[in-house]
C-alpha cells in the first residue's frame, strides 16, 4: 500500500452509487458527507441504549440487565443495522456487481455475520451464545464516523468551472446597425458583433479593439501583473476589464471557442485524470475481504472437523466479526481530520484528501512568479535625480502630479511618496492618454510618463540618469520620467516587489533537497532578474496558460513530483495537473478552487509547513494501520482457536473488548499529532 490514505475510497463508491440509485446528480462531497453524518448521529443515539441493555456487556461490568429489557437490544440494534449500515450494505452490492470487493464488502460482511447470529441468539436457536448487537451498533456506529470524517476530508471542490465561468459579465452592450447601445445576454453574442466595453467592465467574448482605447488587466488570464494598452488592432480576451476607459471591441469567439473556455477545460481534463490515483486503494481493500473470508472459511472447516456445528459456528461469526476492525476503519480517517484541523488553525487549508500525503514527496515546486513569490502590485523599487534636486523632492513632485490618476503606477508612486514626507497639493490636472499625465504644482508645470512623453515633447534623458534607467529597464521595472516645465529632473522605477518570505521559502526548500521552479507570462528578462535574486534552480518565462500545464507536464516526464503554487485563473490548469495544486489564499477564486492545498495568507513559506504536516501525517497513518493490522494477526488466529489444544481460546466477548482498545490506541496515537509545530520558517530576507 503505497499510500495509506486511499485505502477507504469505498465511501466515495457507495454515495455516487446511491447519486445514481436515486437519480441525482452530482451533489458534491459535501451532501455526501452530511448523509454519513446524519447516520452516525442517529446510529450512536440508538448505540447507547443498545450496548447498555446488553447481556455480554452486563456481564463484563457486573450487573445485571432487568428482564424488560431483553428486547432492547434487538430491536435497536436491528435499526441500527438497517439504517446505520444501508450504506455499507449497499456499497458491498455495488462492489460485488463490479467484482471489486472492498471496504464496504468487509464491513457488510461483518455486520450482516453478527446481526444473523445476534438474531439467532435472541430467538434461541440452536443453543448459540453469540450476542452480538452491541458490537454490531458500534461498528456500524465506528464505520460511519470513520467514513463521515473520510467525504469531510475528501474536499476537492468541485466549483473551478463555476469560478471561472463567473468572471464573464451577465450580459453584453451589443452595438446595433444605427449605433443603438442594447443589452443583450452573452448566449446571444456571435461572431462579428461589436460590443461596447465601458471603464471598469470586463470583456465578454475574445475578440479585437476597434475604437478607442484602454488600459486592460488581464492577470485573471495572463498572470501579467500590469495593465496593458490595448488600441485599435489589439486582441483582448473575455473575462478581462477594462480599467481607465471604453473600449469596442468586434468579436471573434464565442462560447467554447474562447481562451477561457479552454482553462475551463484544462482544468476539467487535469482534474479527472488524477482520480486514477485510487485503483491500488480498492486493491488493499479487497485483501482485507480475502483474508476475513478465508479466515473465516478455515475456521469453520476445521472445527466442524474437530468439534460440534455450534462451537464451529460462535467461532466462525467471532473471526468474521473481529476481522473487521473498528481501529482499521478510522486509522486513515482519523488522522485526515486531525492534520486538516491542525493545518487549517495554521493558515493551510486542506481541500484534497490526497493532497497531503502525496506533499511529502514532492521533489519539485514550481511557483508562480507574480502574486506568489512577488506582490502582485507595482511598488517604488528605485528613485533618481539630476545633479542639484534631492531624490525625495522628484518622488514628491511625481506623487503630487499623479494623486488625482487611478493608475496602479500612480497609487504605487503615491504610497512611497507619502511614507516619505508630505506631499504636495496639485492643480490643472490632466491624464495624457498613452503618455502619463501632467498637473501644476507649486506653479511649475510636472509632468509624469514613459519614453511616449519624452518623445512628444521632444525632450532627451540626462546622460547622468540613462546608465541607470537602461539598468531599471533591462530588470524589467517600469521607468516613469519626472518633467519640471519641460526638463528632465529624475526617474521613478516601478516594479513588482519580491516578498522577503520568498527567500526564506526557496532557502528552506533547497535545505530539504527539494527543487525550486519559477514560471511567469513576464518577459525573460524580467524572469532571470527574480530568479537570480532568489537563488532559483530553474525558470519558465513568456508563458501562456496552456504553457503552465504543458510545463508541470514537462517536470512530470523527468520524473519528478510537482508541487505547483499559484494565485490566479492562469494557474488553475497547471494546479489542477500538479501532484499537488497550493493556491495562495489571496488569488482568484478559480485558483483556490483548482488546489489541492489552499495557503489562507499568501506567505509562500506555508509550502514548508504543508510539507512537514505531510511527513508527519503520513507516519501517524503507517503507525496506524501497523497496530489495525497487528491486531488483526494476532486477534483473528486466537478468535479462531488456534491454542485451543492448551486450553485457550479467545471468548466473542474478550474479542469485542480487545477490538475496541484497539480503537482508543489508534485514537489517542492520531491525537499526538496535534502537538506538530507548523510555525513559517525563518532566515535571510
Amino acid at each position: 500500500m503505497d499510500e495509506p490514505g486511499e485505502h477507504q475510497h469505498g465511501s466515495v463508491a457507495v454515495a455516487e452509487q446511491q447519486d445514481h440509485q436515486h437519480g441525482h446528480g452530482h451533489g458534491g462531497h459535501g451532501d455526501h458527507a452530511a448523509q454519513f453524518r446524519d447516520r452516525f448521529w442517529l446510529s450512536l443515539a440508538l448505540s447507547i441504549p443498545t450496548v447498555a441493555a446488553s447481556q455480554m456487556v452486563g456481564e463484563l461490568f457486573g450487573y445485571e440487565v432487568p428482564s424488560w429489557a431483553g428486547w432492547v437490544a434487538p430491536v435497536l440494534g436491528t435499526v441500527v443495522f438497517c439504517y446505520g449500515g444501508w450504506p455499507f450494505l449497499t456499497g458491498a452490492v455495488g462492489e460485488l456487481r463490479g467484482r471489486q470487493p472492498g471496504m464496504m464488502t468487509l464491513v457488510a460482511l461483518a455486520i450482516t455475520v453478527a446481526f444473523v447470529a445476534s438474531g439467532l441468539t435472541t430467538l434461541g436457536v440452536a443453543g448459540l451464545r453469540l450476542d452480538f448487537w452491541w458490537e454490531l451498533a458500534l461498528l456500524v456506529v465506528i464505520m460511519l464516523l470513520g467514513h463521515w470524517l473520510e467525504m469531510r476530508a475528501l474536499g476537492q471542490a468541485s466549483g473551478a468551472l463555476e469560478a471561472l465561468a463567473e468572471l464573464l459579465p451577465d450580459n453584453a452592450e451589443r452595438i446595433e446597425e444605427g449605433g443603438e447601445v442594447r443589452s443583450v445576454s452573452l448566449a446571444e453574442l456571435r461572431v462579428g458583433d461589436t460590443v461596447l466595453v465601458r471603464s471598469g467592465a470586463r470583456v465578454p467574448a475574445d475578440g479585437s479593439v476597434t475604437d478607442g482605447s484602454a488600459e486592460v488587466d488581464e492577470s485573471m488570464v495572463t498572470g501579467e501583473s500590469r495593465a496593458v494598452r490595448r488600441e485599435p488592432g489589439d486582441r483582448v480576451v473575455a473575462g478581462t476589464v477594462a480599467t481607465d476607459s471604453a473600449i469596442r471591441v468586434r468579436v471573434g469567439a464565442v462560447g467554447e471557442d474562447t481562451a477561457l473556455a479552454g482553462i475551463q477545460r484544462l482544468v476539467a481534463d487535469a482534474q479527472s485524470s488524477r482520480s486514477r490515483a485510487q485503483a491500488l486503494a480498492d486493491r488493499a481493500a479487497a485483501l482485507l475481504f480475502w483474508f476475513a473470508l478465508t479466515a473465516g472459511a478455515l475456521t469453520a472447516t476445521i472445527w466442524l472437523l474437530i468439534g460440534d456445528a455450534t462451537t464451529a459456528v460462535e467461532r466462525t461469526v467471532t473471526v468474521l466479526v473481529i476481522a473487521c476492525p473498528h481501529a482499521l476503519g478510522l486509522a486513515i480517517p482519523l488522522v485526515i481530520a486531525i492534520s486538516t484541523s491542525l493545518s487549517a488553525r495554521n493558515g493551510i487549508l486542506v481541500k484534497d484528501r490526497l493532497a497531503l500525503e502525496r506533499m511529502r514527496t514532492v521533489d519539485a515546486v514550481l511557483f508562480d512568479k507574480t502574486g506568489t513569490l512577488t506582490k502582485g502590485r507595482p511598488t517604488v523599487t528605485g528613485t533618481l535625480a539630476v545633479q542639484g534636486v534631492p531624490e525625495a523632492e522628484v518622488l514628491a513632485l511625481a506623487a503630487a502630479a499623479e494623486r488625482d490618476s487611478e493608475h496602479p503606477l500612480a497609487r504605487a508612486i503615491v504610497e512611497a511618496a507619502e511614507t516619505r514626507g508630505e506631499v504636495p497639493r496639485a492643480t490643472e490636472f490632466t491624464s495624457l492618454t498613452g503618455r502619463g499625465v501632467a498637473a501644476t504644482v507649486r506653479g511649475q508645470r510636472i509632468a509624469v510618463g514613459g519614453p511616449a512623453l519624452l518623445r512628444e515633447r521632444a525632450v532627451s534623458l540626462p546622460d547622468e540618469l540613462t546608465g541607470r534607467t537602461d539598468s531599471w529597464a533591462e530588470r524589467g521595472a517600469a521607468v516613469l520620467h519626472v518633467l519640471r516645465d519641460d526638463a528632465v529632473i529624475g526617474a521613478v522605477a516601478l516594479a513588482d516587489e519580491i516578498r522577503a518570505e520568498s527567500r526564506q521559502a526557496v532557502d528552506a526548500l533547497h535545505a530539504a533537497g527539494v527543487r525550486v521552479v519559477m514560471i511567469t507570462g513576464d518577459a525573460r528578462n524580467v524572469a532571470e532578474a527574480v530568479a537570480a535574486d532568489l537563488g532559483v534552480d530553474e525558470v519558465f518565462a513568456e508563458v501562456l496558460p496552456e504553457d503552465k500545464d504543458a510545463a508541470v507536464t514537462e517536470l512530470q516526464q523527468r520524473g519528478q513530483r510537482v508541487a505547483m503554487v499559484g494565485d490566479g485563473v492562469n494557474d488553475a490548469p497547471a494546479l489542477a495537473r500538479a501532484d499537488v495544486g497550493i493556491a495562495i489564499g489571496a488569488g482568484t477564486d478559480v485558483a483556490i478552487e483548482s488546489a489541492g492545498v489552499v495557503l489562507a495568507s499568501d506567505d509562500p513559506r506555508g509550502v514548508l509547513s504543508a510539507r512537514r504536516l505531510s511527513v508527519a501525517s503520513y507516519r501517524k497513518m503507517w503507525q496506524n494501520l501497523t497496530w489495525a493490522t497487528g491486531y488483526n494477526l494476532l486477534s483473528v488466529p486466537l478468535a479462531a482457536g488456534v491454542l485451543a489444544g492448551i486450553g485457550f481460546t479467545l471468548a466473542p466477548a474478550a474479542g469485542a473488548v480487545a477490538m475496541s482498545l484497539s480503537t482508543i490506541v489508534v485514537a489517542l496515537n492520531a491525537q499526538l499529532l496535534r502537538r506538530l509545530d507548523l510555525r513559517p520558517v525563518t532566515g535571510r530576507t
